[in-house]
């Protein structure tokens, strides 16, 4: 009997010193750039983000002591070579992900990192979009096709959207499997955003919440 198909897990969520220390706009850049590029050195970090190498060894060890970064041992003598670590998330709420912690159990220092990796999250994606924008007409016409910025609107439950999300990540995992050694094929970063267009619902006792309003 064939076994069943396991859906891939999402990221797990960046524990309270992780989300600390990557609350910081070279850290969070510097972390960004191994996932995509891969495997880096100090020195060039420092040329891929317009800064110093001092500073991105610095940083780097910063990463590194929460696990984010670490050494992949593939350096020659005491030329360190930098690799990301396994994805992470940044938690969505001020709370925590773990089921006996509430959103209370986070101080305001967390809330307030999580928030600012949010919003750098946000910016970083601008700046890719945008050169996008400014280099599409350098790509050959089924590029300039499938790539860019689209949008759909959905009627879901919470529930039904992290299913949906866990479908989207499951074709992405086969993508990423489909396109090794594919000649052609090239990285392609797949950012996915699902944002509310109705207010939150409300619940009070004596009335029901439907969508639109308020039903007595």
């Amino acid at each position: 009997m064939p076994s069943a198909r396991r859906s891939p897990a999402p990221s797990p969520p960046l524990d309270r010193a992780a989300l600390r220390v990557l609350a910081h706009p070279l850290r969070s850049r510097l972390l960004a750039q191994l996932r995509v590029h891969g495997r880096a050195t100090a020195t060039e970090l420092a040329q891929a983000l317009s800064t110093n190498t001092g500073a991105t060894s610095y940083h780097l060890r910063r990463l590194e002591e929460v696990g984010l970064v670490s050494d992949s041992g593939t350096g020659a003598g005491r030329r360190r070579v930098w690799e990301a670590g396994a994805a992470q998330r940044p938690a969505t709420m001020a709370g925590s992900d773990e089921p006996d912690e509430s959103p209370g159990d986070t101080d305001e220092d967390e809330a307030a990192a999580a928030q600012w990796l949010a919003r750098d999250y946000v910016a970083h994606f601008g700046e890719k979009a945008q050169q996008w924008v400014g280099s599409a007409a350098d790509w050959p016409e089924p590029w300039r096709e499938a790539c860019g910025l689209d949008d759909h609107l959905v009627l879901v439950t919470a529930e039904q959207l992290t299913a949906l999300q866990a479908e989207l990540l499951e074709v992405l995992e086969r993508y990423r499997r489909v396109g090794q050694g594919t000649p052609g094929a090239k990285r392609v970063s797949v950012y996915t955003c699902a944002l509310p267009v109705d207010p939150p619902s409300r619940t009070t006792p004596g009335r029901t919440s439907v969508p639109g309003g308020d039903r007595r």
